[in-house]
């Protein structure tokens, strides 16, 4: 009997190990803290999962709070995802939230160059104690999906989900910035694009002001669980709606 035990949990081990997978990466809009929902803050990622039939294939969430597309990379994050890629695996990526900050400040040193282009600047990294060359967000998010589709894997590229900022009661949107960037990535790169902040936008705005205030209990980018829960099921209308993307059949209906 212990040996038909160990064989089955050796097979089910082997069965899981050779699921394609969902690799998750971005900031704390996607991952806050431990996602263990400290300070009843949550990020998106922590709960795409439940839309996936996980015994056919695994959900991982290396996003990280505090992180740019930059610093996501040069920190060695990436390389982790990275090393782990196998073709037939997604990697869905959110970037955006963090970028527009100083390049080479004492306290974060994180933000990228505004724009997709081949800019660039070279400075002293305070943080990481070395020069540095900083490149436009688009290039590191061109990264991502150059290294993605190297190992075979299928990249999808989804833009910042939108902050609690309203003007005459609709919600402000990033289409002419890190929206927009994010969409001339993936248009440029071949990647799958996800408008994740106008599907999210257009529901704010017919919730309005005072309804969605309840999904940001400290400040204006960060959502607790239910704000959460409805940007991880936004992410998955985002994801049916891509012509061609067989990671669609892994969906629970």
């Amino acid at each position: 009997m212990i040996r038909v035990s160990f064989l089955i949990l050796f097979f089910t081990a082997l069965l899981q190990d050779s699921r394609p997978t969902v690799y998750i990466i971005g900031d704390s809009t996607v991952m806050n803290g431990k996602g263990r929902g400290d300070g009843s803050l949550w990020g998106w990622g922590s709960f795409l999962g439940q839309s996936f039939d996980t015994t056919k294939i695994a959900v991982r969430n290396y996003a990280l709070g505090g992180r740019s597309s930059r610093t996501f990379i040069t920190e060695g994050h990436w390389d982790k995802v990275l090393d782990q890629l196998k073709p037939g695996d997604y990697v869905i990526m959110q970037f955006g939230h963090n970028d527009g900050g100083p390049l080479d400040d004492t306290a974060r040193a994180r933000g990228t160059i505004k724009g997709i282009g081949e800019d660039s600047a070279n400075i002293y990294n305070p943080i990481l104690k070395k020069n540095e060359t900083v490149h436009t967000y688009g290039w590191y998010m061109r990264k991502y999906v150059t290294d993605t589709k190297s190992k075979g894997a299928t990249a999808i590229i989804c833009s910042p989900i939108p902050r609690n900022i309203f003007k005459d009661g609709k919600v402000i949107r990033n289409s002419g910035d890190y929206g927009k960037w994010a969409q001339e990535t993936a248009t440029t790169t071949g990647a799958y694009f996800i408008d994740l902040n106008a599907i999210i936008a257009d529901q704010y705005d017919q919730l309005g002001p005072d309804k969605v205030k309840d999904f940001f209990p400290g400040d204006h980018t960060h959502t607790n669980e239910a704000g959460a829960k409805l940007n991880a099921t936004s992410v998955v209308t985002g994801l049916r709606q891509l012509h061609g993307l067989l990671l669609t059949q892994y969906l629970r209906p």
